[in-house]
């Protein structure tokens, strides 16, 4: 089902979305997304974990990041800062005891709350990918362009890269961001068996991955 919450937002609060399964069940797992295109690519294999976690009565909560999916935020207003405020929201509306958070996710999740996370990505290495990328584009569309000075030009005045209009304070947020974990259950994607979604040119559904995660969570929150 579909779920709205009350999000902060750089122009008041607004309305935003989450995928969730709610029975007001004593343990409601929230689940951070990855980041910009991995959210995408992880996003069918993270629901088919839900249903996997209904039927064993866990309530689960898959919020959208502001300016991401169906919000009506501004991406190019987005930074590390309002996400986390963003899901410190979402956790407290949706009354959360858990968090699995996912990839980039681990930048942003609400770290006072117990759980998991999956193959967390540091801020540096996602930044390095987006521009790679960009600047392999660059190169196949027979332009020349070089990552350092792209990121200095990110730093003041904000980069598209991978199709993302990131803004100065997201692309310095993303550069030296370090990972939010407390204590969480790191879970490696070898626990899973197979590659990494993540790692995918488009997304899919992975079956034996979501039945695994399903069962780490289960006996991680059961402890």
């Amino acid at each position: 089902m579909i779920a709205s919450w009350p999000c902060p937002g750089p122009h008041g609060q607004s309305e935003e979305y989450a995928f969730a399964f709610d029975r007001g069940r004593m343990v409601r797992l929230l689940i951070v997304p990855a980041l910009f295109d991995e959210a995408n690519r992880m996003r069918r294999m993270l629901v088919d974990t839900m249903r996997l976690l209904d039927n064993a009565g866990v309530d689960s909560f898959l919020p959208d990041l502001p300016g991401c999916n169906e919000s009506l935020q501004a991406f190019s207003a987005q930074s590390l800062h309002a996400w986390r405020r963003a899901m410190a929201q979402a956790a407290r509306h949706f009354g959360a005891t858990d968090v699995l958070a996912v990839r980039g996710g681990a930048l942003v999740f609400p770290h006072t709350l117990p759980g998991l996370v999956l193959e967390p990505a540091k801020g540096g290495s996602i930044l390095r990918q987006l521009l790679r990328a960009r600047v392999i584009s660059a190169r196949e569309a027979g332009r020349q362009e070089d990552s350092a000075p792209l990121l200095e030009k990110g730093r003041t005045k904000g980069l598209e890269l991978a199709g993302w209009r990131c803004g100065a304070s997201l692309i310095a947020g993303l550069e030296t961001a370090t990972l939010q974990i407390e204590g969480q259950r790191i879970v490696s994607q070898s626990e899973l068996g197979g590659g990494g979604l993540w790692l995918r040119a488009e997304p899919a559904a992975a079956p034996e991955q979501s039945a695994a995660l399903a069962q780490i969570v289960l006996a991680e929150i059961a402890t």
